[in-house]
């Protein structure tokens, strides 16, 4: 009896797995995506540098950030485009900045975006980074030492 029972238990089991992975519009988000934070605009400091000068400046800016739900299709169907949807500006405008410790014959203006809002879309590689892992928003490369 206990045979049967968990041999009907495994049969559900795997049609739940093989129905519910092949299905091709998934209902409900997985159980961890409603742990993370939405896209949403976050306060950011940002470290500025430029060329030729000598400081990093550490900037408060907006930014978006947070989990969007995608999914990756189990069957690929030939010649079809699957887009992963990443938490991008809707609306931003840059502001600048001017360094206060820039040698003569450079120009001391950089600028940098201020999201104004938010939303899950295909990536805009002109106004965010959508890489798997990237640097650090406060990083600098004037803080690396360099050895000769």
């Amino acid at each position: 009896m206990r045979a049967v029972l968990v041999s009907r238990v495994m049969v559900l089991l795997v049609q739940t797995l093989v129905l519910g992975a092949s299905f091709s519009i998934w209902p409900l988000a997985p159980a961890g995506a409603f742990q993370l934070p939405s896209c949403q605009l976050i306060n950011q400091t940002v470290s500025l540098e430029k060329d030729g000068c000598p400081k990093c400046h550490p900037v408060e800016t907006t930014m978006c950030s947070g989990h969007c739900i995608t999914k990756d299709p189990v069957i690929k169907i030939p010649f079809s485009n699957v887009y992963q949807h990443v938490c991008t500006y809707r609306d931003m405008y840059y502001k600048t900045f001017e360094f206060p410790d820039c040698p003569p014959g450079v120009d001391p203006i950089v600028s940098y975006p201020v999201a104004l809002s938010c939303h899950c879309s295909r990536c805009v590689m002109d106004t965010s980074d959508c890489t798997f892992e990237s640097l650090q928003p406060d990083f600098c490369m004037n803080d690396i030492p360099y050895y000769y």
